[in-house]
């Protein structure tokens, strides 16, 4: 099982779009600071999540909600929004 999951940081009121095959150690890291892209948004709530099988669908659909952008792909298709 793979996941691509949508983030926002209520502090930087932006949203982050990333893929794991381990969401809850993935968030938890993210929370923690330990990623460079992300400790600067923390503390960071899950929008939604999408499951997968395989890597590759990952890599797929979060390279097509980042070129969309994640705050309007969430419009688009009509998904809960912050």
């Amino acid at each position: 099982m793979f996941y691509v999951y949508i983030l926002f940081s209520e502090n930087k009121n932006k949203f982050y779009v990333g893929q794991t095959n381990n969401l809850e150690d993935r968030i938890r890291r993210h929370n923690a600071g330990h990623e460079i892209s992300t400790k600067n948004g923390v503390p960071w709530k899950i929008i939604i999540h999408f499951v997968l099988e395989s890597r590759a669908e990952a890599i797929a659909l979060e390279s097509k909600i980042k070129k969309r952008g994640a705050k309007r792909y969430l419009i688009d298709n009509k998904l809960p929004e912050q």
